[in-house]
């Protein structure tokens, strides 16, 4: 059976670890040192890595990993169309990746916005996605590189997996994309409750991700577009007159990022 862990790394990432008890794959380690800690803790050999984007808080560590690991060669799969110097195996849409050990079957996913070249990888037997900083629990990521449009096309492919994908995203911003999330859809009474759990999973210090697909399509404001309250309160953003009604997916989405921004 596989197992995912998120190894702590500086502020609020998680760099998962996926393994089978003997074989491990790291994503997105920004750090070598936690991943190398977990790895040698557990008695786990590193046999792949997996990049969904060139950010270095997500490729920090892999020259370090790939160092420890050797004489071994780890395969280190990451987006073409970013810059990612160790990369060995160059990977874009739709592209499907078998790892033996541990024995997972990849999908990639081009999800653009946060940077031009973000990836996901999702494994549909599994129903697990690791999506980087494009989707987040409550929220999603900045555009540094990307636009609107690709943002939320992006977030859209994300949210048509099916609804009970567990999503692991990098990072541990759950309680402040709820507030935000709030003050868009402040009578949400699933997202009510889900500030609830979430607040005293951190009070005990424990994530708050993996969340999964259904529980963001309820609770997410940016995967909710298309919902009344939510195409009101981005109008609102951005001092257009009326309930919204007419503002395209792409629009909503624009307007409540831009607003985050801010937040």
């Amino acid at each position: 059976m596989l197992h995912a862990f998120p190894v702590p790394a500086f502020k609020d990432n998680y760099l998962w670890v996926i393994d089978d008890g003997v074989y491990a794959i790291a994503v997105d380690p920004g750090d070598a040192t936690p991943v190398i800690d977990y790895l040698a803790k557990n008695a786990l050999t590193l046999s792949a890595i997996l990049v969904t984007h060139h950010h270095a808080d997500h490729t920090g560590g892999i020259k370090a990993l790939l160092d420890w690991s050797a004489p071994n060669v780890v395969p280190v799969y990451a987006p073409a169309a970013d810059p990612i110097g160790e990369r060995t195996h160059a990977v874009g849409d739709l592209d499907c990746i078998s790892i033996r050990q541990p024995d997972i079957a990849l999908r990639v996913m081009s999800v653009p916005g946060h940077t031009i070249g973000h990836v996901a990888y999702y494994a549909p037997a599994l129903r697990w996605v690791f999506c980087g900083d494009t989707l987040f629990a409550g929220g999603c990521g900045r555009m540094f590189e990307g636009t609107a449009p690709q943002m939320q096309t992006s977030l859209a492919r994300l949210a048509a997996l099916p609804p009970d994908t567990k999503v692991f995203c990098a990072h541990e911003y759950t309680l402040s994309n709820l507030k935000f999330a709030s003050a868009v859809e402040p009578n949400n009474i699933a997202l009510a409750a889900r500030i609830e759990r979430e607040t005293k999973k951190r009070k005990l210090g424990k994530p708050t991700v993996p969340s999964d697909i259904a529980l963001e399509q309820s609770t997410n404001p940016f995967l909710r577009w298309d919902v009344a309250d939510v195409k009101r309160a981005a109008a609102r953003a951005i001092s257009i007159p009326g309930d919204g009604a007419d503002l395209t997916p792409a629009q909503v989405f624009g307007a409540l990022r831009e607003w985050k921004n801010n937040f």
